[in-house]
């Protein structure tokens, strides 16, 4: 197994509805909310729509950032992707947040 490879996710999106907030048991805050991200891109030469709605996590001191978003925030989110399970044992792909920057 190998345990250092390139897990680096630039992504920006509209943010769905408000950040949900809690804090584990340890005292960590956490804060969880998904963003929409819509775009062109091109592939093989043509241009191709590109809609992506992810979850995105901020841990510690980013999640006081988000406090301050509400739905249809437009902002930059850079971290790494990992497997999350839903409450009902689904895996979901989530984008673990180390910066965030507003856009509008």
């Amino acid at each position: 197994m190998i345990v250092s490879q390139e897990n680096c996710l630039v992504l920006i999106g509209e943010v769905v509805r408000t950040p949900k907030q809690s804090t584990s048991p340890a005292g960590i805050s956490h804060s969880q909310f998904s963003i929409d991200h819509k775009s062109i891109q091109n592939e093989a030469g043509m241009n191709r729509q590109a809609f992506v709605r992810i979850q995105v996590v901020a841990t510690g001191d980013l999640s006081h950032l988000t406090r301050e978003l509400v739905a249809g925030t437009v902002i930059k989110v850079t971290g790494f992707i990992n497997r999350h399970e839903s409450r009902n044992g689904n895996p979901l792909l989530a984008l673990h947040a180390q910066q965030i920057e507003m856009i509008n």
